[in-house]
């Protein structure tokens, strides 16, 4: 019997990608503000508890996507759904008994690092001025969020780590990086940072099949980029996670 899995924001553009990897393999059912076609949808903003508690009934995993996304979006727009909303999340899902959530963190929890030499020079496709190898931006390297939206995301880590030292529920952190309609690097700053749809889908699918004493943790998601600064050997070593996409085939 397929596993259960629950996704938020499925209607989303890395929701989208992960249900087309999900579909076949699980049985899925997405918790959406809208509907979405062709999967059981149960419509509800996360920002309301009592409205999305039943939805994490007999799941097994959540893949928890939704989110305000947009790394410029005021407080008013991030606070609802970025903080209430994970916390809800969290929450339904310890009542239900579920096994695992799988946390759409972002790399806007480190990415203030970008102001920094080498991290600026890379981002600025300065390359010449970057001695090899750079120190990589590890999950114990202290974070250093980029505006608001990183702040919320540190926030939904934080709670995270509360709620698997005090319940039985397991939660991943993944720290998503650059994904896009495109589907390929558009700018300087996305040869280091882009993920592809297919690798932040793998990761998806490596995580939900990480064996169960996988309690908490953080990986960076993103593709095999050249010139990255976010460390993969550590998803590598626990999940294995190998990304099969490079931002480099793009030049």
């Amino acid at each position: 019997m397929s596993k259960r899995i629950l996704v938020t924001g499925m209607s989303g553009l890395i929701g989208g990608a992960v249900r087309r990897r999900l579909e076949g393999r699980y049985d899925l059912t997405a918790l959406n503000r809208s509907q979405v076609q062709g999967v059981p949808t149960v419509q509800a903003d996360i920002a309301d508890f009592a409205a999305i508690r039943h939805a994490f009934d007999g799941q097994e995993t959540v893949v928890h996507l939704a989110a305000s996304a947009r790394g410029g979006d005021p407080w008013e727009r991030v606070r609802d759904p970025n903080l209430i909303g994970v916390h809800n999340v969290f929450e339904a899902a310890r009542q239900a008994g579920v096994s695992r959530v799988i946390f759409a963190s972002s790399g806007s929890t480190i990415s203030g690092w970008e102001q920094e030499h080498p991290y600026s020079a890379l981002v600025n496709g300065d390359y010449a001025s970057v001695q090899s190898p750079w120190p990589m931006i590890t999950h114990e390297t202290p974070v250093r969020p980029a505006g608001v939206y990183g702040a919320t995301k540190v926030w939904g880590e934080v709670l995270a780590r509360h709620f698997t030292d005090s319940s039985e529920l397991s939660i991943i952190c993944l720290r998503i990086g650059l994904v896009n309609a495109q589907d390929r690097p558009t700018d300087s700053r996305q040869f280091s940072v882009w993920c592809s749809q297919r690798d932040i889908s793998q990761m998806v699918v490596d995580c939900i099949e990480a064996p169960p004493e996988l309690k908490f943790d953080i990986f960076y998601a993103l593709s095999r980029n050249k010139w990255s600064y976010r460390d993969l050997s550590h998803a590598r070593e626990v999940v294995g996670f190998e990304p099969q996409d490079e931002a480099e085939a793009f030049r």
